[in-house]
């Protein structure tokens, strides 16, 4: 047992970070120094419902207070003492969607998550409108979509907001979001740090024959930067998140904040010209931004830091999938021969051989769409592997093929902004499991971007420790620092990883990678044209 963090936990200086995740909910406890000291977890998945990816709100409230008791239990049996005071709460959960309230508290429609695609119409034509790009899984295209389908709910709105702030608001009764979270709402104006008032403007405009009781800024969250105070926890709150009841209200709360934001504090990367890329069963880049770009793009989001700062993100629905299921082959043929299996030596072997293929992968071509591809214009993927007979055929090359394949879209959505935008960083991290196998994940992505690429040792906290983070900078900023430097002097100060430059040859060879890439995707076309 640690004696300071039990000290920690009874004398209510810890600080509770709380991630609602995709197909996780976690929360991890952190002490003075911001380092985790305990965690807790729940498992759960989306359901389709009429046609639509959801949560419902029973499964929401038993998975966060499945993971609160899970992250107790682990407390009382590591330090045997139980959690009554934190010195400050956030909570952060995946970005976007649509979750309609009515004056009763009561939710309208099922909650609408970032992964429903029924909102194109509204997409284009808000795009459209705003001369900006807006993303399909956006609050506001899911709202204009109810609109534009008549739905029957949009005028009894009463609050508009995301999971996160949806959590954030039943447990301290304040109607407010982060920055970065509410930029995947409506837009942010890069100046005010508040929603687009230009925008705003259009937007009511649109709707005003709809004669809804109701303007756009009545029903959505006040934008708050990190640092700034959110409120703190009520009493129903408290009985909300601890069912045992041992939790005591008045512990204040951090701006709720996206899993996008999350991610950047927890990679260090806030301050303009540094960047992360989280690469796992999909991928996003995020770069902070020094000014906005030149034009609107469809294949690249913009958005925010947690302090306000302008965010390009590329983000792609396919990874590392396709990457796995050719290695669980190799597991087999294992299997097969008697070997006993170890995955981390068969992905460390065939990642590594990869490194000692051609640049340009000999001719080889992999497409890993398991699903649309947004960035390379599909709606459906199919999983293709493509060779010539004269292509240098041998397994480093194939490795290789769909290493590169993991990122390739990454890079034509980055390209644009380091190619056709000029934009320069200093810095990208990378973080998932793409990066598991050390070295081989950072030379392809460096390959990619033609940037160094650094893995951190804490990387792998992922967003929970993140938003712990944002809550730590509430009530642990004495100096009063920016996000980043609290960032960089109090988190990160003594923390070590690996950096990796790009080589000449493996950019070269990228390059011709991709142009080869982008010639073929008439095959990913016609496979996904064709009849099953």
């Amino acid at each position: 047992m640690n004696q300071a963090s039990k000290n920690i936990i009874l004398e209510g200086r810890a600080v509770l970070g709380i991630e609602l995740g995709s197909t996780r909910i976690k929360a991890v406890l952190i002490d003075d120094r911001n380092r985790p000291i305990a965690q807790g977890w729940h498992e759960w998945e989306n359901q389709l419902s009429d046609g639509l990816w959801t949560y419902s709100v029973e499964a929401i409230w038993y998975g966060l207070q499945d993971c609160y008791a899970d992250l107790r239990a682990n407390v009382r049996k590591e330090y045997d003492v139980e959690i009554e005071s934190l010195a400050a709460i956030g909570v952060s959960a995946m970005m976007h969607g649509y979750m309609a309230f009515d004056r009763n508290e009561k939710i309208l429609v099922p909650f609408r998550t970032w992964r429903n695609t029924n909102t194109a119409k509204a997409a284009a034509e808000l795009s459209e409108l705003f001369v900006y790009n807006i993303p399909l899984r956006w609050s506001i295209s899911h709202l204009y979509q109810a609109i534009i389908d008549k739905e029957s709910h949009v005028k009894d709105i009463d609050f508009l907001t995301t999971l996160a702030g949806f959590i954030h608001w039943q447990l301290t009764g304040e109607r407010v979001l982060g920055v970065g979270d509410a930029s995947g709402m409506l837009p942010v104006d890069p100046e005010t740090k508040d929603y687009s008032a230009d925008m705003v403007g259009k937007f009511d405009s649109l709707v005003a024959s709809e004669d809804y009781p109701w303007k756009l800024l009545d029903i959505l969250p006040k934008v708050l930067l990190a640092g700034q105070d959110a409120g703190s926890l009520t009493p129903d709150g408290a009985k909300k998140l601890d069912v045992s009841g041992h939790l005591k209200p008045g512990i204040p709360f951090c701006p709720p904040e996206g899993d996008a934001g999350t991610g950047m504090v927890a990679t260090n990367s806030v301050l303009q010209r540094t960047g992360n890329v989280s690469a796992g069963t999909s991928s996003f880049s995020m770069i902070v931004l020094e000014k906005e770009l030149s034009r609107p793009y469809e294949m690249i989001d913009m958005v925010t830091t947690p302090d306000g700062s302008l965010v390009a993100m590329v983000h792609c629905n396919n990874c590392t999938s396709d990457l796995n299921a050719w290695v669980g082959l190799f597991k087999e043929y294992q299997q097969l021969l008697g070997i006993p299996v170890d995955m981390n030596e068969v992905f460390g072997k065939l990642y590594n051989n990869a490194l000692n293929g051609d640049p340009d992968c000999g001719g080889l071509l992999s497409y890993n769409y398991f699903s649309g591809e947004p960035v390379t214009g599909l709606s459906e993927g199919r999983p293709l592997f493509v060779r010539s007979a004269n292509d240098k055929f041998n397994l480093a090359n194939f490795m290789r093929a769909n290493l590169y394949a993991a990122v390739g879209v990454l890079k034509i959505g980055n390209d644009i902004l380091f190619n056709d935008e000029k934009v320069e960083v200093d810095r990208i991290t990378g973080h998932g499991g793409f990066f598991k196998t050390p070295g081989v994940g950072q030379r392809i992505l460096a390959a990619a971007l033609g940037s160094p690429i650094s893995v951190m040792e804490t990387a792998g906290e992922g967003g929970a420790w993140g938003i712990a983070l944002l809550a730590s900078y509430l009530v642990n900023n004495d100096k009063g620092l920016s996000l980043a430097g609290y960032l960089n002097e109090a988190v990160f100060i003594d923390c070590t990883g690996t950096e990796i430059a790009p080589l000449k040859e493996d950019v070269e060879g990228f390059d011709t990678y991709i142009e080869a890439y982008k010639r073929g995707l008439s095959i990913e076309h016609a496979a996904v044209s064709a009849k099953d």
